[in-house]
Formats: structure tokens, C-alpha cells, sequence
């Protein structure tokens, strides 16, 4: 397959105004923000130098000069039959295993790596309130590989309530979303599956599918707002097989896709024969009072859906669900039977309770949340005025838009000061956005406040050491 490619027009249209003085070096300058930043992604061909002549409106010689020093520090190969592809110099800034592993921090510092709350209050008395319906499955051998038909009927039950049409017979029991992805990427994929994935994402998800040998083709994701302009020019270019979308308060940039967007998405990937997976693990973290779209899997009917209560709850459960079309379900469940043979019966009947009952802390859940991000936000003004960051209606984190590609720079400095961070190239399939890093407000309010006031300190040590990185007087807060 011939690489992706990238049309002048939107070359321009990103890439905006830019310093003509000399031009050459701002058109490398911007075109290497775009490479580093994911929004030009790695291995895309960049259009000829005639092509971007003729959209910029700047001379020859200037592109020819912009693309020379693009290749001299290495974000520019030439490719014989191939044109002058996207690329990376090797760095720290390439995350190799995409790994983010939770609960590692001491008790001296804060952990803002795991975007995952402690327990919602109430959780003690669902437990409780499950013992009590134990002993009736004591009786049997407890494998129940495809869930517990109380707890099937409910996450069904909520589907359907929320536009996508489930019977119990389409829904699987998993020790978490991440585990219902792992099971379907199993069953859809193999050795070079193409596989359209955002940039970023969920970082243990490009793991997953990496581990299945699938061939991960990068769409990135606006900004700013939703935009699925290019995700609809990648499903072109690349008719993937497979597409894994978080639609829902995107991790870890919390967008949100609208009813128009989804069915725009989904008829692309119906023309292309995509079957998406569709994570919606933030679902239930709507904290603005919004009425939510319909799910993308209602738009799109061989899709596979996955969520679970983490988010919502408690990680800790370890509880969520595959929703499949029934022709598929067959082949979910011998893929998950190579990898366990069901969920503890005690959290499946907690987690059944919730499901019926668990409005009132899922209430308050969004307020704690809600109280944690304006508190985070706060403190983001006060102390690191130069970075942008978008305010997300939803989700369980902001990101972060630094001045300059330094995040991966800035982690150790964070850590000396006792904050764990996750910087932006672990959000990365392709490497990039070390301009980027995701901050969770999952935890209280003071803690994060405690949190961003010594991050403030680590970036003042790098920006001793950066000058460059001093940017903008504010951040820009986008509702």
C-alpha cells in the first residue's frame, strides 16, 4: 500500500500563518510543530513542493529549502516512488510499550499518570447488599464465561434505554473495558490487520492491538472541538479493516462527537467495511448536565461496544461489558476464553446493584469530578498561565497544550518534586505531542491544587534551562 497522503489544502489550512523572516525556516518550523504535535502524522506524504507552492502562495525555493531542512533533522524522508513521507527522529519522545501502570506512586507523592477515582461513596453497602444474594450461586461451579444473566439483562437494559437496541444474548462480561477491547481485537484482527486508531489515545489500547500484530494507521484528532474531517479523509485513504474510536469525552482530550459527526463517521465505515470498536468507558461522566448522543454503535450496527463502571464507581470492581451483534457473539467468546473464564460472581452481583440503584452516587460522583476540574482548572491559571487547555465538559481529564515540545522533559523535574506525570508521546500510536501531557482532576480538589502548585515549580527549572517554552501571558480556556 502507497502511503497515506495529505493534500495541500490542508497543509495550508493548518499550518496558517507563519514567520516569513526567513519563510523558508518558518514553513519547516510550522511544518515540524505539525509532525511533532501528531497533527501531520508520522508516515503521511507531505504534499510535492509544486502542490504546497501553489496553496501557500510562496515561491519554489522556499518549499524546496522548508522540506531540505525538515530531512537535515530527521522529520522529513524521501522515498523513492514515495514522495517526502512524515517522520520522527529517534528521542525520548517516542513511547515504545504505551504502557501506563496504576498505583505505582509512593505515599509521598501524587499520581496524576491514572486518570481512575477512588471509590464512590455507597459502594461499601452494594457489597453488602450482594452478599446477601451469594448464596444463591454458591451451589454452582461459579464460571459464568459470558457474565451473570442478572447483570447481562441490566447492561442491556441501558443500552437500549440510551438508543442501541441489546438483548442479553449480545452482551459479555469482562474484567473491564480495556479487557472487552483486548477480546474483540482478538477475534478481528491478526498479523497486519489495518487498523485505524486516533492520536492520541488510550495508551494500554494501542498496547493491546499491537499485540495482536495489527498494522495501527493513525487518524489525528482536532484540537480544539470534535472535528472528524480527518479521521473521514484517513477511513478513505486507508479502508482499515478495524477502527477503534472513543467517542464519547475522548482520553485525553474529553471530546465529545455529535449525533451529526457519528453518522458521518459511521456511514464512511460502513462504505469501507470497518467494524469499530467502540469504547465507552467515560460515558457516564457527562459533568455539565448535557443530554448525551446517541451511541455511535446505534449509527452503525456491526459495530462492537465496550464500558464498564470504572469510571463511574470504582476501578476496582474490575467489571464491564462487550456488547456485539449476535452473529459475532460466538467468536468473542472463544476469544475470551483464552484469556479467562469470567468475572468473580461477588462483583458481578455488586456491580448488578449499581446498575439498578447507583443513580444517586453516580450524582454524586459527576459533582466531586465537576468541583475536582474547576479547582484544577483554577490552579492551571495561577500557576502555569503559559499553557492552553481546553475546558472538557466530561471525562476525568484535561490536556494540556504546553508552549514547546516539553513534556518529556518536564516528567523527571515533576517527579523530583513528588508529581507523577504522563506525558503526551504515551498518548502517541506514531511517537510526537511531546508538546502535549494529560492532567486527571480524579483526585480532590486540595490535592490538585497542592498537585499543580509544584508542577508550576518543576516548569520554572525547565524553563531556566529553555527559554523558548515561555509562549503565551494565559492559557486559553475553550468551552
Amino acid at each position: 500500500m502507497s502511503p497515506r497522503a495529505i493534500a495541500a489544502a490542508r497543509v495550508a489550512a493548518l499550518i496558517g500563518d507563519f514567520d516569513r523572516e526567513p519563510a523558508y525556516k518558518g514553513l519547516a518550523e510550522g511544518l515540524r510543530v505539525l509532525i511533532t504535535d501528531g497533527r501531520i502524522q508520522v508516515g503521511v506524504r507531505l504534499p510535492s513542493e509544486r502542490e504546497l507552492t501553489d496553496a501557500l502562495g510562496v515561491s519554489r525555493t522556499t518549499v524546496t529549502r522548508a522540506y531540505a531542512e525538515l530531512r537535515d533533522i530527521g522529520f522529513l524522508v524521501s522515498r523513492q516512488g514515495s514522495g517526502s513521507v512524515a517522520s520522527l527522529p529517534a528521542s525520548r519522545a517516542h513511547r515504545g510499550d504505551h504502557l501506563i501502570f496504576p498505583g505505582d506512586a509512593r505515599d509521598d507523592e501524587i499520581d496524576l499518570t491514572c486518570a481512575a477515582p477512588a471509590s464512590s461513596p455507597g459502594i461499601l453497602a452494594a457489597y453488602e447488599r450482594a452478599v446477601g444474594e451469594l448464596p444463591a450461586y454458591l451451589s454452582g461451579i461459579g464460571y459464568y464465561p459470558s457474565g451473570l444473566p442478572v447483570l447481562r439483562e441490566a447492561v442491556a437494559d441501558q443500552l437500549t434505554a440510551r438508543g442501541l437496541a441489546t438483548s442479553p444474548d449480545q452482551v459479555m462480561i469482562v474484567p473491564g473495558a480495556l479487557a472487552g477491547v483486548a477480546v474483540a481485537a482478538r477475534a478481528l484482527s491478526g498479523r497486519g490487520t489495518r487498523t485505524l486508531i486516533e492520536s492520541p489515545t488510550y495508551p494500554n489500547a494501542i498496547a493491546t492491538f499491537r499485540e495482536t500484530g495489527a498494522r495501527l494507521l493513525c487518524s489525528p484528532i482536532a484540537r480544539e472541538q470534535a472535528d472528524v474531517v480527518d479521521l473521514l479523509a484517513t477511513t478513505d485513504q486507508v479502508r482499515p479493516a478495524l477502527a477503534y474510536l472513543i467517542p464519547d469525552f475522548h482520553n485525553p482530550t474529553g471530546h465529545l462527537m455529535g449525533d451529526s459527526a457519528r453518522e458521518q463517521v459511521a456511514a464512511r465505515l460502513r462504505k469501507h467495511g470497518t467494524t469499530a470498536i467502540v469504547d465507552e468507558s467515560m460515558i457516564d461522566v457527562a459533568l455539565d448536565g448535557q443530554v448525551m448522543p446517541r451511541p455511535l454503535g446505534s449509527f452503525l450496527a456491526d459495530s462492537i461496544t465496550v464500558g464498564s463502571v470504572s469510571k463511574a464507581y470504582w476501578g476496582g470492581l474490575r467489571v464491564g461489558w462487550l456488547r456485539a451483534p449476535a452473529e459475532r457473539m460466538d467468536a468473542m467468546v472463544r476469544s475470551r476464553l483464552s484469556l479467562d473464564l469470567g468475572v468473580p460472581v461477588l462483583e458481578q452481583l455488586v456491580t448488578a446493584d449499581l446498575l439498578r440503584n447507583g443513580q444517586a452516587l453516580l450524582d454524586q460522583r459527576r459533582a466531586f469530578l465537576r468541583e475536582n476540574r474547576d479547582a484544577a482548572l483554577g490552579a492551571l491559571a495561577e500557576h502555569l498561565p503559559t499553557w492552553k487547555v481546553r475546558v472538557p465538559s466530561g471525562g476525568l481529564s484535561l490536556w494540556c497544550e504546553l508552549p514547546t515540545a516539553a513534556s518529556s522533559d518536564l516528567a523527571p523535574r515533576a517527579a523530583d518534586h513528588g508529581v507523577l506525570l504522563a506525558t503526551g508521546p504515551t498518548f502517541a500510536p506514531e511517537g510526537g505531542l511531546d508538546r502535549f501531557l494529560r492532567l486527571p482532576y480524579t483526585q480532590p480538589a486540595n490535592v490538585l491544587e497542592d498537585a499543580i502548585t509544584r508542577l508550576g515549580e518543576a516548569w520554572r527549572s525547565t524553563l531556566a534551562e529553555d527559554p523558548s517554552a515561555r509562549g503565551h501571558d494565559k492559557p486559553t480556556m475553550v468551552a
